[in-house]
């Protein structure tokens, strides 16, 4: 015991900083820093991904035309599917898919506002009734964000029925 207070606080005496005797290989210099986003593996080009998405814009927009509010998530299931198939990642994946949704959704409800459709009043009205302010915007960006959710939702669902890739 009285060896151990000897010892305490002297250099060397507790073996510290002898990793490298211990078989730690040195520390290799860093990698230099390449975007994770940019992928050379990718199966299809990138303007077949936009005009998948233009395709999805177009089929949502015509979905909410016909009264069809589900539509966001079918169009979302496929492209789960579909990025399955391309191997884009999830973080570039997902916001491609929020943007297509919200531009297909939101060109109808434009489009009515300016020919005359009563949808600014009726925003107004859900977002007051919500407690929301009282506003046109918010109605419609609440029922875009609906439209998102629900593409967002089928995306999900969609890339979880796919099988993922084993890494080696």
């Amino acid at each position: 015991m009285t060896t151990e207070f000897k010892r305490l606080g002297k250099n060397g005496a507790y073996r510290l900083g002898q990793l490298r005797a211990q078989g730690i290989k040195r520390q290799q210099p860093p990698v230099p820093f390449r975007p994770t986003f940019i992928r050379p593996d990718h199966r299809w080009p990138v303007s077949t991904w936009l005009l998948g998405l233009l395709a999805g814009a177009l089929i949502i927009m015509a979905a909410a035309v016909a009264g069809w509010w589900f539509m966001p998530f079918v169009v979302g299931v496929l492209a789960g599917l579909a990025n399955w198939i391309g191997a884009w990642r999830t973080r570039v994946a997902v916001p491609a898919v929020a943007a297509m949704t919200a531009a297909g959704w939101a060109a109808p409800l434009w489009y009515g506002v300016l020919r005359g459709q009563p949808y600014g009043a009726v925003a107004r009205v859900i977002a007051a009734m919500l407690g929301l302010p009282g506003y046109a915007a918010v109605g419609m960006g609440l029922t875009l964000l609906v439209a998102v959710v629900l593409a967002l939702a089928g995306y999900w669902a969609g890339r979880a029925v796919t099988p993922r890739p084993i890494k080696d």
